[in-house]
């Protein structure tokens, strides 16, 4: 769940004309934190960012390609908590072999996911969606 400066940066990117690309588990490990990300995730698409759930379930990397001459792997996901609580980190490499490395690794989990589309949000139940909204109040501390 990223905050609104996080937030505020990919949607810039986006209206730049970047293609921004986020690949989300389709099976939760925490049944708050997924009705948070779940509202987000409608958020996103909203802004022009394509989202995508790994539908062999659960995915765990933090991973990002910048097109092929950057890679950045670490333990920080785009959240408060990473970025201000506990001072995760990520490793920045400018490499293009890396970078390629990074890339046919994404493609290949790209290709076992299925993109989010907005009915995922718009279908739900109404105690559902209430409890996205419950949910994504408690993003500071999730």
């Amino acid at each position: 769940m990223p905050d609104k400066a996080v937030f505020a940066a990919l949607r810039l990117a986006v209206m730049r004309g970047v293609e921004v690309r986020i690949l989300i588990p389709s099976c939760p490990d925490h049944a708050v934190a997924f009705k948070a990300s779940t509202f987000y995730t409608y958020e996103m698409i909203q802004a022009g960012i394509k989202v995508f759930r790994y539908r062999p379930g659960f995915i765990h990397q933090k991973v990002i390609l910048i097109d092929d001459t950057a890679a950045a792997v670490g333990s920080a996901n785009l959240d408060n908590r990473s970025f201000r609580l506990n001072f995760e980190i990520m490793l920045l490499t400018v490499d293009g072999r890396f970078a390629r490395d990074v890339e046919t690794m994404l493609t290949d989990d790209f290709a076992q996911s299925f993109e989010v589309d907005r009915s995922e949000f718009r279908s739900a139940s109404m105690p559902n969606r209430l409890a996205m909204h419950v949910a994504r109040l408690f993003t500071p501390i999730l």
